[in-house]
């Protein structure tokens, strides 16, 4: 069976993990790399003995599929430049900037017959998949997803840099329709939003309460899901997880029974791009289709919406102690 030709777009801090894993994965071949910068893309080309090229045109004569992981502000160009293409295309997360960009990229995706599949990574990370049996129908979702501040990513706000990642994990359980969303947030280090927390409260009665940052001085990137006969704390970092669960024994009341997981250390880009080539290979729908994408960033756009709307309301001393106010030392 002939191997399908993948190329990255883009190879910078997490392109260059993209080429890396094509180089290896069964079942495809890193036909090449494109950088808007000559020598950053001779530079992952060489390392892997491919071509490397400033064109985009150039890189998509030469491949079946393509991962788009260029700065998020070129997200949708590149995608849409792929897609035109007849390429496949996996573009890291967020799909886009705009819903509307989204809605276009779903759509041209479907009318050329292309498969589309968006990065949201953590759905990959081997102690989630592990614990998503756990999960069902929770009331409650709490996160928190905290960072240093760098500037890679700084090119959006901290709701599509790295809250977008939980807004599709919350989305993936299926809460149903939103009904309400407050939101603040502020600028801190860069020119925008660098600290946030979300509340976004789902028809079904599911309330999930969500902070981001990167002003922060350690690192987290925590999910809890309250059921009602069970608590699941996952830890993204450790790869680790509890489940407590409520247990009727002999006595007048409920005990809890306590359980602890430890997932393996297989890298979740490279599950994440095997399921991609799996998904191109079979025909079969990508684990994180281009809907899921737009589903997530439509959430993350109302979300930055709520904020605009606190910050008018509030002044800036407000909204800044409401936002630090929900972040944990």
């Amino acid at each position: 069976m002939t191997s399908l030709r993948a190329g990255v777009v883009g190879v910078g801090h997490l392109g260059q993990h993209h080429a890396r894993h094509y180089a290896t994965l069964p079942g495809v071949v890193l036909a090449g790399v494109c950088d808007a910068s000559a020598d950053r893309a001779a530079l992952i080309a060489d390392r892997h003995g491919v071509q490397a090229w400033t064109n985009l045109a150039d890189l998509l004569a030469q491949v079946d599929l393509v991962s788009v992981a260029a700065p998020t502000s070129a997200h949708f160009s590149a995608a849409k430049a792929c897609l035109d293409a007849g390429k496949h295309v996996l573009v890291e997360k967020p799909i886009a900037v705009t819903s509307a960009e989204a809605r276009e990229l779903v759509e041209l995706a479907a009318r050329r017959g292309c498969l589309l599949q968006v990065g949201h990574s953590e759905r990959f990370n081997p102690i989630m998949q592990r614990m998503r049996s756990h999960i069902e129908r929770p009331a409650f979702i709490e996160g928190h997803r905290l960072s240093a501040f760098g500037e890679r990513g700084t090119d959006v706000d901290v709701v599509l840099d790295l809250m977008i990642h939980d807004l599709d994990l919350v989305l993936s359980f299926n809460p149903g329709p939103v009904e309400e969303v407050r939101a603040a947030g502020v600028p801190v280090l860069s020119p925008n939003i660098d600290i946030a927390n979300a509340r976004i409260a789902f028809a079904s009665g599911c309330v999930a309460n969500l902070t981001a940052s990167r002003v922060s001085t350690n690192k987290m990137r925590r999910l809890r899901f309250f059921q009602r006969d069970r608590y699941v704390s996952i830890d993204f970092q450790t790869r680790q997880a509890m489940v407590s669960r409520r247990v009727q024994g002999g006595g007048p009341r409920p005990t809890i029974d306590v359980e602890t997981f430890q997932a393996g250390d297989e890298e979740p880009l490279r599950l994440e791009l095997d399921a991609f080539v799996h998904a191109v290979a079979t025909g079969s729908r990508p684990v994180v289709s281009g809907e899921d994408g737009e589903a997530a960033l439509n959430l993350a756009a109302r979300v930055l919406d709520a904020i605009r709307q606190f910050t008018q309301r509030h002044s800036v001393d407000d909204a800044t102690a409401a936002a630090f106010g929900h972040e944990p030392v």
